[in-house]
């Protein structure tokens, strides 16, 4: 029922655009909004602090008069997606701890067991005291037992307070004992070389799985990411399109999975390129563009600066991605609102 609306949508806001006139005058400041010139002025400047994107004409039958003909709209390619938006998501449950005070309260995620641990267990080296007779044994047992001896003896000529010879004690080999009180790693050759036959097998298997079309690997998406401008919002319009590892489309909805589950099938639909034939593709609508960054051009003014409208887009791509969080578009500019 949604897809029916959102089609219905897309066609009356078609016609809108057609009976829109084009915008002739700025009203940057005003509205947040572009006229095709300042458009094309915030698309040079995109490209020429980020490379990645690059100016493209598309469909010659489908080319719109109040642009130019070789910038009919802004691209950039391969860009990754190494996760799904899921898996982003806190699935903890949250706690409400109150003050006695009663000024309020602030939300607790991360819950700790009843005597104060975490419930992740941490992962430690295990350290044992090994006070064996085998691990108190020396290379050279007729030298240990000089040694033991040789310490008696020293005990019967304590009053004697004379010095022990250093050149008879490391003689005895008492440097090459192990001190029972010293903390030892349980570390075992055995059990590392089974550890790591286990491990290489895993992995095998792992690797396998993933061959023949398991899920336990999550495969890199790329996307290809376009900006048009909407004659009848009269802002910039973001469309996205995903591939697999093998540069296969993604379905529709697998590229819902890499949008905001608030923002998927409402403020992302699926529509027709402006630019370019062939199936509809996801659109971030721009309903809301301008209004944001009204406020953002507020903001700045707020705080005694003043935004250029060259900045349009390095700001559009910045609030965008809330959008789309998992795709790794955005290395412009950075930007500062105070």
């Amino acid at each position: 029922m949604q897809s029916v609306l959102n089609t219905v949508k897309g066609t009356a806001l078609n016609v809108a655009e057609y009976l829109t006139p084009v915008l002739k005058e700025s009203k940057f400041r005003e509205t947040g909004v572009l006229t095709p010139e300042e458009f094309v002025a915030a698309g040079d400047h995109l490209v020429h602090h980020c490379p990645t994107w690059q100016w493209a004409a598309g469909d010659e039958s489908k080319t719109k008069p109040y642009l130019p003909k070789d910038k009919q709209f802004l691209i950039t390619r391969n860009v990754p997606c190494y996760r799904r938006c899921k898996q982003m998501e806190y699935v903890g449950e949250e706690t409400l701890v109150e003050e006695e005070s009663g000024d309020g309260g602030w939300v607790e995620t991360h819950q700790l067991n009843d005597d104060g641990t975490n419930q992740l267990d941490d992962k430690i080296c295990e350290l044992t005291l090994d006070e064996t007779k085998d691990e108190m044994h020396t290379p050279d047992s007729d030298k240990s037992s000089g040694a033991a001896a040789l310490a008696n003896a020293g005990e019967e000529d304590e009053d004697d307070d004379e010095a022990i010879d250093m050149d008879a004690f490391e003689e005895s080999g008492m440097l090459e004992l192990v001190d029972p009180a010293v903390a030892i790693t349980t570390r075992k050759l055995e059990a590392d070389t089974q550890s790591n036959s286990t491990s290489a097998a895993a992995a095998a298997a792992s690797s396998g799985e993933s061959a023949t079309g398991g899920d336990s690997v999550l495969h890199t998406r790329t996307y290809d990411l376009h900006i048009t401008y909407d004659k009848y919002y009269q802002t910039p319009r973001l469309w996205v399109v995903g591939y697999d590892e093998q540069r296969k489309p993604l379905t529709v909805e697998q590229m819902y999975e890499d949008v905001s589950q608030d923002h998927a099938k409402k403020t992302v639909t699926m529509e027709s390129h402006p630019h370019l034939p062939g199936p509809n593709m996801a659109s971030v609508h721009p309903c809301r563009h301008a209004d944001i960054m009204k406020k953002i051009i507020q903001t700045v003014e707020e705080g005694g600066g003043q935004l250029g409208v060259h900045l349009y887009l390095i700001i559009f791509l910045k609030f965008v991605q809330t959008v789309i969080p998992t795709i790794e578009y955005d290395f412009t500019q950075n930007f500062n609102m105070s």
